[in-house]
């Protein structure tokens, strides 16, 4: 049985950053990364099932700031590979499943998405906090009618 090394911690600043080990090369990249946690599990769950559906082994670690350093995270490929209890204990109201993560990340892509249209690409940390926080209170159908309204402004 064939070893792989453990994940190299990326270079640069800490931020989220998803590194995907290929097995031909026997090495790292680096597959997404973002200021954002939300972005980089989205990208991850699409790179998972993109290469699982070809058949590829898929081999992920996930790399995050904590307190001003880089920190390696389980993944959610490695939650999701562990046995999952069942019964009453197994929903834990204050813990947040994979597709809530994803659809948080959905809404955090699309709200870019509509900042990007109406013309603004350069974000402050407090216009960052501003997207995190719309993207935690509103619902899909609401942020996707945020950025609409953020789409058309900009052709404006």
């Amino acid at each position: 049985m064939e070893t792989r090394p453990e994940s190299p911690e990326p270079q640069g600043d800490p931020r989220w950053v998803a590194m995907l080990y290929r097995p031909a090369a026997k090495s790292w990249r680096a597959a997404a990364e973002s200021p954002h946690r939300s972005p980089v599990l989205y990208a991850l769950g699409e790179m998972t099932q993109t290469m699982r559906a070809r058949g590829d082994e898929v081999t992920v670690a996930l790399w995050g700031p904590k307190d001003g350093a880089w920190q390696l995270f389980d993944t959610p490929l490695k939650q999701a590979a562990a046995p999952q209890p069942t019964g009453p204990e197994a929903e834990s109201p204050g813990e947040p499943t994979l597709l809530a993560e994803r659809m948080t990340g959905r809404r955090h892509q699309v709200l870019m998405a509509g900042l990007s249209k109406a013309g603004l690409y350069d974000l402050t940390p407090e216009d960052d906090t501003t997207v995190q926080a719309l993207v935690e209170r509103l619902d899909e159908p609401a942020v996707r009618r945020v950025a609409q309204w953020l789409a058309v402004a900009g052709t404006r």
